[in-house]
């Protein structure tokens, strides 16, 4: 009996860390279409705030920690989100431009580090 309500712990656990995660997107990319001036930068500010926190704790799941980890998806975090770095310093004016750039760039910098701990491994194996 406590193997099945393990289970059900877990799988209730999983629906509501991507339930907050999904909320959270939403609530970032959205609050610009119904909110104005203050209370869109708030929704938009916890959303990213509850995407993030989240985010990072699904990271953390096996299965997608193990995905992740392949270099196939690090080769593509690499060169898409430099990419969209390069095209989000010139697509976008000021503050935002710079801001968006910097983090596609940390993203990009953080799964050429993942390549590059792949290929220290492998030589080193």
């Amino acid at each position: 009996m406590s193997s099945f309500l393990a289970t059900v712990k877990s799988t209730v656990a999983n629906l509501l860390l991507w339930s907050f995660f999904t909320v959270g997107l939403g609530a970032a990319l959205g609050a610009g279409a119904v909110l104005d001036g203050t209370q869109k930068d708030v929704a938009t500010i916890a959303g990213s705030a509850v995407a993030l926190v989240t985010g990072m704790r699904l990271a953390k799941k096996p299965r997608i920690k193990g995905f992740l980890a392949k270099p196939g998806t690090l080769w593509f975090l690499f060169l898409f989100n430099g990419g969209a770095a390069v095209a989000m310093y010139f697509a976008l004016d000021g503050v935002k431009g710079i801001a968006a750039a910097a983090a596609m760039g940390l993203v990009s910098l953080g799964a050429a580090g993942g390549i590059v701990a792949n290929y220290r491994n492998a030589a080193h194996a």
